[in-house]
């Protein structure tokens, strides 16, 4: 009998979350950002696409103090669309990294695998209730935001 702890609806749960914070994930080509005013960006990466498999990285970035950008946390997921489930593969943050599959997927690190995927499945709670939401490609205004600078431009001269 499954119950909603099971590693089946665990994954299943991500997923479902996942395509709320990314609903456009299987057309998004390369990356995708979102912004919510009082929270760090979201970002997204596409790694790999493949038939049945998509891996992306998902992070947040902070301003360290030398200037440099640092990823906390920035995790890569498997998707699988076909089978309606998403998992954690990594996860680095300012302290450490840790992976769920070494030796080329041959070795599992239970414990990684466990804490990894509750992380994500809490963090996608965190990014839902924020209001993250990365748009297509073609929904981002870059055209508006060059026009507007051209616009603006123009009346101060």
């Amino acid at each position: 009998m499954s119950t909603n702890n099971s590693s089946g609806d665990l994954y299943q749960q991500i997923y479902r979350k996942l395509l709320v914070v990314v609903p456009d994930l299987q057309s998004i080509e390369e990356s995708g950002k979102s912004i919510v005013a009082g929270f760090m960006d979201l970002n997204l990466d596409v790694l790999k696409r493949g038939t049945d498999k998509t891996v992306i990285a998902l992070s947040h970035y902070y301003r360290h103090p030398s200037g440099d950008s640092v990823a906390d946390p920035d995790m890569e997921i498997a998707v699988y669309p076909s089978r309606g489930i998403a998992e954690a593969l990594t996860y680095q943050d300012t302290i450490g990294y840790r992976v769920v599959y070494s030796q080329g997927g041959t070795m599992v690190d239970v414990r990684a695998k466990r804490d990894l995927n509750q992380f994500l499945n809490q963090w996608l709670d965190n990014l839902i209730q924020q209001g993250h939401c990365i748009p297509t490609q073609t929904e981002i205004p870059v055209f508006e935001a060059v026009e507007s600078a051209t616009a603006a431009s123009h009346v101060t001269h």
